[in-house]
């Protein structure tokens, strides 16, 4: 598991992610972080086609004056879009132009939470979980600043009780509505300021899970495994694609980052880690796809691919296409919509014996785990036929 040198793991605690070191890594690996599952199913569907696939698409004007095809709204993010000459293209919010975070927060109020506030939000999650305070830090406030003291130790887990193993709480399902560039699943960096947070002192919800599982691991298969469960199970959907994109490589390079943490401990002379192990790259790209599914493009009041209802057409036998009218949007409703509803993945469903793989399907994608995202809250994923 020696490294091999690629520009990946020379800038691996950069702030602002290139896309281009994750081609020059594997063209593999960002063709998963570009996908939009739901899209391409709805597209295999059409065409019969199982080989097809879409991508998430820019869903905002920010890049439409950009020179060349592909940065109109509605334009699919390509790996050419944001590689070789459009490297840099998509950047954190922070680094983005003042007035371009402006027009944004009027438009899609997108305003990001400081690390302080996620922590503190996170921390009640866990306090009701483990039924007791601060167990990963303890919060500070002095001097007109807030931060936090992380626990000394491992985590501690009640011995007496079945249901909270650090092995159920990896499973635990986590999800970040609206997510943004994700910083209340991992905190790489405060969105607010840009600095960057050490492995050490992170407070998110995977990255806490990761810590866990650096904590109780220790050989890289049994890491590796735990690792596919924690991203299995850490959920975040967002309308636009750039945060998509941002979102997806934060969770991607927190999990190389961790390998590295966990199974790296040489330092140079002048106190820098010598890294000598990473994870294979088979692992990368499944994790990549993991991050693809749970972390998708969505309107979250609707719960279908944004935009969508405006683009539903009906067809008359002489070819004549007429726009339908989505009754939810009218009324106002969060269900019934006649979008693109979005799917997810239920990565612990089992097959079902009656199960049959439709022509367009791919068998080996277990279909039978794709579900719609609606139907988690309660709603049909039949609602459009009325």
């Amino acid at each position: 598991m020696t490294t091999t040198q690629y520009r990946l793991f020379d800038h691996i605690t950069d702030v602002d992610i290139s896309e281009e070191d994750i081609y020059e890594y594997s063209p593999e690996v960002l063709d998963q972080l570009l996908i939009d599952h739901t899209m391409s199913a709805k597209l295999r569907k059409e065409k019969n086609d199982k080989s097809l696939h879409a991508n998430i698409f820019w869903a905002t004007n920010d890049y439409s004056d950009r020179e060349g095809e592909g940065y109109q709204y509605y334009d699919e993010i390509l790996p050419e879009n944001i590689t070789g000459q459009n490297g840099r293209v998509i950047m954190p919010r922070v680094l983005k132009d003042r007035q371009l975070q402006i027009a944004r927060s009027k438009d899609k109020a997108e305003v990001f939470t400081p690390s302080w506030v996620c922590n503190a939000q996170n921390n009640l999650i866990d306090d009701a979980w483990f039924g007791r305070d601060n167990v990963f830090n303890e919060e500070h406030f002095e001097d007109g600043v807030h931060t936090w003291i992380p626990t000394e130790g491992r985590i501690e887990f009640p011995e007496d009780d079945k249901n909270k193993t650090w092995k159920k709480y990896v499973r635990e399902n986590r999800l970040e509505i609206t997510c943004g560039e994700a910083p209340y699943l991992v905190s790489r960096y405060d969105t607010t300021t840009g600095e960057p947070i050490p492995i050490d002192r992170r407070i998110g919800l995977l990255d806490r899970k990761l810590r866990v599982i650096n904590e109780n691991t220790e050989t890289t298969g049994e890491w590796l495994n735990m690792a596919r469960e924690a991203y299995k199970h850490t959920y975040g959907y967002e309308w636009q694609g750039d945060n998509i994109v941002l979102a997806r490589e934060a969770l991607l390079f927190t999990y190389i980052e961790n390998f590295i943490h966990k199974f790296n401990k040489e330092r140079d002379e002048q106190g820098r880690l010598i890294v000598k192990n990473v994870p294979p790259k088979p692992s990368v790209i499944g994790i990549a796809r993991i991050i693809s599914w749970n972390i998708w493009q969505m309107d979250g009041l609707k719960m279908v691919i944004p935009d969508s209802c405006d683009h539903v057409y009906t067809t008359d036998l002489w070819g004549n296409k007429t726009k339908r009218e989505c009754p939810a949007c009218k009324r106002g409703d969060t269900h019934g919509h006649i979008g693109v509803k979005c799917l997810i993945r239920d990565w612990n469903k089992k097959r079902p014996k009656d199960w049959v793989v439709n022509e367009w399907e791919d068998q080996g994608s277990s279909p039978w785990q794709k579900i719609p995202f609606v139907t988690a809250f309660g709603g049909s994923d039949e609602e459009n036929d009325d």
